[in-house]
């Protein structure tokens, strides 16, 4: 069972975004992201340097978020926040996609802006990973959005910041999964709170899940409360 937990675990990003998380909650997030083995925490700019503090010399990354939550700052703002996170020790720039602009049809700003942070990323040896905010779109412009995603050169696309109207969907996932190029991957995001939605979102497609319950899945998991997909061998 240990081996299954690491499966889980290996792809779980270990969330606290919140707007008043403290330096004590934050120093249990990444002490639980030690103990269960996580991929990353997901922190809020500010908690970067901590969080590198404490994660130093681990195989938990440090993932941040840029332009969080609505997206809608100047490409010169979050190249300026994704350079400042990055030289404190940022692994992982989880960037929210200007969901007005591509709602506006301005998708060569779109890709110049995904593209800007994913070379910014990719210089300092970093992933990024664009959150589309998929409850505000249409179908359509998820397929827009898959395109630029691709066409720019981000690592993953990703589902919801957690801090709108909807979180992931099957659907979506699945959509994304679909539309994206092979070069990138889906992260689920957003309303993923226990092993059972977990276990449907890798089955659909995704090989990153966002989540701030990444214990009690892990736990579930190890009581074999359900019968789980994470054996595959692609985990």
């Amino acid at each position: 069972m240990e081996d299954l937990k690491h499966k889980i675990a290996h792809i779980i990003d270990h969330t606290l975004l919140k707007p008043d998380a403290t330096q004590q909650q934050i120093e249990v997030l990444c002490q639980e992201a030690l103990e269960n083995e996580f991929a990353s925490v997901c922190v809020l700019p500010y908690y970067v340097p901590l969080c590198s503090q404490i994660l130093q010399n681990s195989l938990v990354k440090v993932c941040t978020v840029i332009g969080f939550p609505l997206g809608a700052t100047l490409t010169e703002a979050k190249i300026a926040e994704a350079h400042s996170v990055l030289k404190n020790g940022a692994q992982e720039l989880d960037m929210v996609l200007n969901i007005g602009a591509l709602k506006n049809g301005s998708f060569l700003y779109v890709q110049n802006e995904i593209d800007a942070l994913a070379k910014k990323a990719h210089e300092n040896g970093a992933i990024l990973k664009v959150i589309i905010e998929t409850c505000l779109l249409s179908e359509e412009e998820k397929l827009k959005a898959c395109e630029l995603v691709t066409n720019a050169g981000a690592d993953f696309i990703k589902t919801s910041t957690g801090f709108s109207t909807g979180g992931a969907t099957i659907e979506d996932v699945v959509l994304l999964k679909n539309h994206v190029g092979q070069n990138v991957r889906v992260k689920a995001s957003g309303g993923i709170r226990d092993l059972k939605a977990a276990a449907a979102m890798i089955e659909a497609g995704a090989e990153r899940l966002g989540t701030s319950s990444g214990v009690k899945i892990v736990r579930e998991h190890l009581s074999g409360e359900v019968e789980s997909v994470i054996s595959k061998e692609q985990y």
